[in-house]
């Protein structure tokens, strides 16, 4: 059989019901309340006025707003996205309705007294997936039981779909606010996310196979078989090769994606890859880098910038192990993480909890508080990492804000100091209605919202964490500066900008101090010795 290779340059992109598929789109709560409070409401502000959108793309201060990117046209193709919207996802809008008469509802009449009775008044798509409850202080709530509404017919995998196109640079429209229309160039395949055929196409890129076997696994039509042939080639990628030395080595892939490895162990935080083979202007890993088996995938939090399925979903058949951080709250901003990748696929997929330890050959992984950056949300899907190679330590501390260093310190004295210190230093943010709006039932006060903000830590919150873990060395990430970002964060920095000052400062800091620190851009490569140690 002659071999055909999926070429480096090909997105598989996920998609629901054709908007970018995040982790908010797949919890069935969290996905009815961003149909509605953002999808639709997008749409139809795009069909009323689509050159006010056509403009604001354009001005740098509206980069990442709710402002559709089609030059304000194919205004009946959005139309008509809109309907089918409408007709087909009319149980996540029933859903949506729901969610919103019942917290209308408790909040008017759950004055301090049982809730028992007001059971009665929970709205019909809601009863039996919802528990009523008040906090200490009788503010009234209610839990969702996730599980179960995943079982339910909220849940319809049916929306998913992967869209395949090749790509020869980082230009794209900001993810959460243009959904993708059809095009000559791009091939939509009707499949939900846990179809095998995903596993079987990414395989395709080192491993060679049968374009008709692997066209008739996702369902080809004939007449998109000329478009999904130009996919392929017979040129053989570069095989990895694995590392194999006596030194722990650590690559920067972007963003806050690091590789761990060792001669028997290999870890990836947060894959957000620049998965695609094309010419770029900043030097960078990409997926050819990455081990053909990795042990531990590492994710953080539910962001759509560290859980990003376009990664993830090519990446699947090669993890023996995803871990994320354990909620079960049951709160609208706080779905479960295990529970979406389960439905989308994933495998073994294991939860940790603060303080809680993975062990394994001679590492050790130990999940760790993690405050802040979810603009003051009670968000318990999130974790920091603290990895342990023998006696060498990497502390990844993602977004997290450092609203208050003693838990730090307290930690400390579990933990001891660190080696190498990862920190994100984002410390503007977005507001809380930028990702969470579409979950509020009633519309924040500007000004209650510009103050609670997606925001890492900033000099004095970073220099707190050097001075607690007195690491050998300290690296920035997360900042979303790479190209590759930009259609998920939006960010342009300049030299003016405060994260830019900030981390700066940070960094200068330490080396003043004697230490190795740099903000990490494009891609990195060390090697540490066990024996540094000694």
């Amino acid at each position: 059989m002659e071999k055909w290779y999926l070429k480096p340059n090909v997105v598989i992109e996920p998609l629901i019901e054709r908007w970018y598929a995040w982790a908010h789109l797949i919890s069935p709560a969290t996905a009815a309340m961003n149909v509605v409070g953002r999808h639709l409401k997008i749409m139809n502000s795009y069909i009323q006025s689509p050159q006010i959108h056509a403009a604001a793309v354009l001005n740098p201060k509206m980069l990442g707003g709710p402002f559709m990117d089609y030059k304000g046209g194919r205004v009946e193709d959005i139309k008509s996205l809109r309907d089918q919207t409408r007709a087909s996802q009319a149980r996540y809008i029933e859903l949506c309705e729901a969610i919103i008469a019942l917290d209308k509802m408790l909040q008017k009449q759950a004055t301090g007294y049982a809730l028992e009775s007001l059971y009665e008044q929970v709205p019909e798509p809601l009863k039996g997936f919802v528990e009523l409850t008040y906090d200490l202080n009788n503010n009234p709530s209610f839990r969702v039981f996730e599980s179960l509404l995943y079982k339910s017919p909220y849940y319809d995998k049916s929306l998913q779909s992967v869209a395949l196109w090749v790509t020869d640079n980082d230009e794209r429209p900001f993810c959460l606010s243009t959904p993708r229309l059809d095009e000559p160039h791009v091939l939509h395949l009707n499949i939900s996310f846990d179809h095998q055929g995903i596993d079987v196409l990414s395989k395709m890129k080192r491993n060679g196979g049968s374009v008709d076997e692997v066209a008739a696994l996702l369902n080809v039509q004939d007449e998109d078989r000329a478009l999904f042939n130009t996919f392929f080639t017979r040129q053989e990628h570069p095989a990895y090769r694995k590392y194999d030395g006596e030194f722990v080595r650590m690559r920067y892939f972007g963003h806050a994606c690091i590789l761990i490895e060792t001669k028997d162990v290999s870890i990836l935080v947060d894959p957000l890859i620049s998965y695609y083979g094309y010419e770029s202007s900043v030097a960078h890993y990409s997926d050819v880098d990455l081990p053909d088996v990795i042990d531990y995938v590492l994710i953080t939090h539910n962001h759509q910038d560290h859980v990003l399925f376009e990664t993830l979903l090519p990446l699947r058949h090669k993890v023996r192990n995803f871990i994320v951080p354990r909620t079960t709250s049951g709160a609208l901003q706080d779905p479960n993480l295990k529970l979406a990748f389960e439905h989308a696929g994933f495998r073994n997929v294991i939860e940790i909890d603060e303080m809680e330890e993975i062990r394994f050959k001679n590492c050790v992984i130990t999940g760790l508080p993690f405050t802040g950056e979810h603009s003051d949300l009670n968000v318990k899907a999130k974790t920091c990492f603290h990895v342990a190679i023998e006696d060498f330590t990497f502390l990844f501390m993602a977004d997290s804000r450092v609203v208050e260093p003693r838990l730090y310190e307290h930690i400390q004295r579990q933990i001891g100091d660190v080696d190498v210190l990862f920190l994100g230093m984002e410390c503007d943010g977005a507001p809380l209605t930028w990702l969470y709006g579409p979950l509020l039932t009633e519309e924040l006060a500007r000004d209650k919202d510009q103050s609670r903000r997606l925001s890492g830590s900033d000099y004095p919150k970073g220099i707190s964490l050097v001075d607690i873990f007195h690491p050998k060395e300290v690296y920035v990430y997360a900042m979303g500066q790479e190209p590759w970002l930009e259609f998920i964060s939006t960010v342009r920095y300049t030299e003016a900008s405060n994260p830019i000052i900030q981390s700066d400062k940070l960094v200068k800091d330490c080396i003043d101090r004697g230490l190795i620190a740099e903000r990490l851009y494009g891609e990195k490569e060390l090697l540490y010795s066990y024996a540094l140690q000694e």
